[in-house]
């Protein structure tokens, strides 16, 4: 297993479960497979999987309650599962701390899809392909924004001299507007760049992070311009 990316996969439904985990297994992954909130919580701090995939709709602790305990432990990637794209759980697991989610029923090519670009981006959290960063950050790779500063080689955020506690996902978000201050990033451009989609996805994913980032480093620090997307006040 130590060479393998490591899954925890939390499914009340056996079929469903099985079925799953013999696919992920296939595909080189090693899977511990739960079939409820609290089972998964012990296996998730027994083991500190490399991901973790989470049913809404789980006994004992649901998925979201989960996830927000796995959140205050832990930065490792989350994806809910969900049966109902619509369903307003979705957004309470991204509220949650949840990096992304798939909609059930799934197909297994799409969910390992998935699974592989969230450890992508995790595998470089801070990362840019652009170099565009780099461009603008002074000789110690720090970016300033009033009292916001952004640290791009040490992967660290601190607002006024305090240190800021971000997940990968959200560090890469706050990259992504600190390469191009005042410059409005589109939820489509956003998608593909911190979350690796190549096509359309779910822009709650980003209105829900922008939102979490926002309550960290300051409501008024990333601006929404209606109709077209998001910028960073330099």
């Amino acid at each position: 297993m130590a060479d393998q990316t490591h899954v925890l996969f939390v499914e009340d439904d056996d079929v469903i479960r099985e079925a799953t985990q013999l696919a992920l297994e296939r595909d080189g992954f090693a899977v511990t497979a739960m079939p409820d909130g609290l089972s998964g919580l012990e296996a998730f701090r027994a083991d500190r999987p490399d991901i973790a995939l989470l049913d809404v709709m789980v006994p004992g602790l649901d998925g979201v309650s989960l996830c927000r305990r796995i959140r205050d432990e832990s930065t490792v990637p989350v994806i809910m599962l969900s049966a109902r794209a619509d369903s307003i759980d979705v957004v309470l697991g991204l509220e949650a701390g949840a990096d992304d989610y798939v909609t059930k029923p799934f197909d297994g090519a799409v969910l390992v899809a998935r699974i592989r670009a969230v450890l992508r981006r995790f595998g470089h959290a801070g990362g840019t392909d652009r170099g565009e960063v780099g461009a603008d950050a002074d000789a110690g790779g720090v970016l300033t924004f009033g009292e916001l500063e952004v640290d791009t080689e040490g992967m660290e955020v601190r607002k006024g001299g305090q240190p800021v506690a971000l997940t990968p996902t959200e560090m890469r978000l706050l990259l992504e507007f600190s390469s191009a201050p005042g410059t409005v990033l589109s939820r489509d451009k956003l998608l593909e760049r911190v979350w690796d989609y190549g096509w359309g996805g779910d822009t709650r994913v980003v209105d829900v992070h922008v939102q979490r980032l926002r309550t960290k480093i300051g409501q008024d620090r990333i601006e929404t311009v209606r109709g077209f997307g998001y910028k960073l006040k330099a």
